[in-house]
């Protein structure tokens, strides 16, 4: 009772306005505040009065518009993008090198033997459809295992209204509906190529790749069938029939310091086979350019061995090199760039750093710790990129409804890659997850940009190298140096020589800065108040005092109400009034001592001798138990 009172009391005083009603408190409010209008509203005439209630009410309208729209420009976090040019010595890009060929022939022709006579008889039967025409009569009888896993067909479209499905190895003849309506007409004797990829042999649950070309039909049959040939092949053995560094670097020069390959770090690359890193910074430091300019680069000479491509696996001779970060992942088929045999290219290098704002001004990642993508390539010991985890995402969707990975991607811990053997429909599921526009969306929507990111800007220039005056004694040279032979050994189809540059120490900075800030919102919402209003923030004190003093008045209100509804309650509980302490006795009297039959005074005894007077002063009013107000008797 004493903390309601206390409650009460505090209430009072902290109640600033002069009366305790709401119209009490907006009168003193409009006649003490410092806005400009509300004074105005209660010191006119009606006339007036009337005018500038509509003024200050069409005014605070526009102010509260104004804010809404500065809040939300606040709130959606826009970003300004300042490009700055510095100067300052560089460190030197990695640069990863690779031959375009994966393997050396002669390393896995045994492998890829049966596969070979497959393919070569079906390109008899493509130059020469007709029966009859072609040479298989006296060759070895073909393994038609591989081919009715993933099959080769053809369509003829002399007659477009009926087009006819050609199966290589097979002299039956099938008039295509509408299955062989995807097929395009090519110029060699007017057949298409369609690559049918079914979930098992004999399934009508098929997909179709088209081609306009049977050379773009053959190489991707050829690289899907020695896949699955190859993914068996355990990794060290992979490594070994790849192109060696002692083999491939056969000279190197950074700045005035000769290197060579030891100063490569070998990584195993499914595109490209052995893979050589130039100055990746995983075991020392990352080396810095003295000096921009061509002299002050890296100067390398390769072998890629040409003559030892396989045939059908690989349509383009060259080494594939790029330029990237320490410490990244280098995904050469994305961004890598070629160096054609028999050249001397040159490439000049610009240094592009972006400096993105995490969140909530960009949807970007400092290390990919917040993606929800298991990074499948952390066990290179690499750091974050988009494109690792578009990859990892792709390879972990292809695990969950495949069963098995991909032999392009690393593999997650515990999943073995697919072939035809233990996964007779991996190719058809494989097609279906590439082609399906969701599973895409997926991994777009998870995997986001790195925060910061160094991009290289490359300038390439070639020539011819060597030069047909200078070629006899350099061929000699490098021969004697690489294989200790007197005769050449090598030739300009396989010799590449590279230098590798910064153009100039000039580098870009694009930052990201945010469009709006804090202080941007304060003065802005004060200049619309103060514009319209002629208001401060005092003046927004005084708004918030009285919606405060009328909060208090409200809680004072609900205070007296509940005070009045418990004696409400208490009068019609009790609806007489209390009885009085007379009445209380008489009804003690009544109900608690029952009086004896009256005896008359001329028959009553007297007392016996020596019997005392009786003692009146000890009989005592006793209350009854069960009458007072707090009783439930009625």
């Amino acid at each position: 009772m004493n903390l309601k009172k206390y409650l009460v009391r505090a209430l009072h005083r902290l109640q600033k306005g002069p009366g305790y009603t709401y119209k009490e408190l907006l009168v003193w409010y409009c006649d003490n505040t410092n806005t400009h209008g509300p004074k105005r509203i209660i010191k006119e005439g009606p006339k007036k009065k009337l005018i500038w209630f509509f003024l200050t009410l069409l005014f605070a309208s526009l102010v509260f518009w104004q804010w809404g729209i500065l809040i939300n420009t606040y709130l959606s976090y826009n970003v300004t993008s300042s490009l700055s040019i510095g100067f300052k010595t560089m460190k030197f890009p990695a640069v990863t090198v690779c031959n375009a060929n994966p393997f050396k022939y002669s390393e896995v022709k045994h492998l890829l033997k049966e596969l070979d006579r497959l393919i070569e008889a079906a390109l008899e039967r493509i130059l020469q459809p007709m029966p009859g025409n072609s040479s298989d009569n006296v060759s070895p009888p073909l393994d038609l295992e591989l081919w009715n896993q993933i099959p080769l067909v053809l369509i003829d479209e002399h007659d477009k209204d009926n087009p006819i499905i050609l199966d290589i190895f097979e002299t039956n003849q099938t008039t295509g509906g509408n299955k062989t309506a995807m097929g395009n007409k090519t110029s060699v004797s007017s057949l298409a190529a369609l690559c049918p990829q079914c979930s098992h042999q004999g399934s009508d649950n098929c997909t179709y790749r088209n081609f306009s070309s049977a050379a773009q039909a053959v190489t991707e049959w050829y690289i899907l069938q020695s896949t699955s040939i190859l993914s068996k092949v355990p990794l060290h053995e992979r490594i070994r029939m790849g192109y060696q560094a002692e083999d491939m670097i056969l000279a190197c020069l950074y700045g005035a310091e000769p290197c060579n390959y030891k100063n490569f770090t070998q990584i195993y690359h499914p595109d490209h086979g052995n893979c050589y890193i130039f100055n990746w910074g995983m075991d020392e430091e990352a080396l810095n350019s003295s000096n921009p300019g061509a002299e002050f680069g890296l100067k390398l000479i390769l072998d890629i061995s040409q003559q030892d491509y396989i045939p059908y696996l690989s349509s383009a001779a060259g080494a594939r090199l790029m330029l990237h970060q320490q410490r990244s992942f280098p995904f050469l088929k994305d961004q890598g760039i070629y160096a054609m045999a028999g050249t001397e290219t040159s490439i000049g290098v610009l240094v592009d750093e972006l400096e993105r704002m995490g969140y909530p001004y960009s949807d970007c990642t400092m290390n990919g710790s917040d993606i929800p993508v298991k990074n499948l390539y952390s066990q290179y010991n690499t750091s974050y990129s988009i494109q690792a985890c578009l990859r990892s995402c792709f390879q972990n969707h292809m695990v969950e409804i495949c069963g098995c990975g991909h032999y392009m991607f690393p593999l997650p811990e515990g999943v073995n890659y697919c072939n035809n053997e233990d996964n007779p429909g991996w190719a058809y599921c494989y097609s279906s997850l590439r082609s399906s526009i969701k599973q895409r969306q997926v991994c777009i929507d998870s995997c986001k940009e790195t925060c910061n990111d160094t991009q290289y800007k490359m300038t390439i220039s070639m020539a011819d190298w060597p030069s047909e005056a200078s070629e006899d004694w350099i061929f000699h040279i490098l021969s004697y140096e690489r294989d200790m032979s007197t005769n050449v050994t090598l030739d300009r189809n396989g010799i590449i020589k590279l230098n590798i540059y910064f153009q100039e120490y000039n580098y870009r900075t694009i930052s990201e800065s945010a469009a709006t800030t804090i202080v941007w919102l304060l003065s802005s919402l004060g200049g619309q108040f103060g514009f319209w209003m002629g208001g401060s923030v005092l003046c927004l004190i005084e708004f918030g005092e009285i919606i405060i003093d009328s909060l208090w008045i409200t809680i004072i209100h609900v205070i007296g109400w509940c005070k009045g509804l418990k004696q409400r309650r208490a009068r019609a509980r009790f609806p007489d009034a209390p009885p009085t302490v007379s009445e209380l006795v008489e009804a003690h009297t009544n109900l608690g001592f029952q009086p004896e039959p009256a005896v008359p005074r001329a028959e009553a005894l007297p007392p016996e001798p020596g019997t005392p007077p009786p003692n009146y002063d000890s009989l005592r009013v006793q209350p009854l138990h069960g009458l007072g107000p707090d009783s439930d008797t009625e």
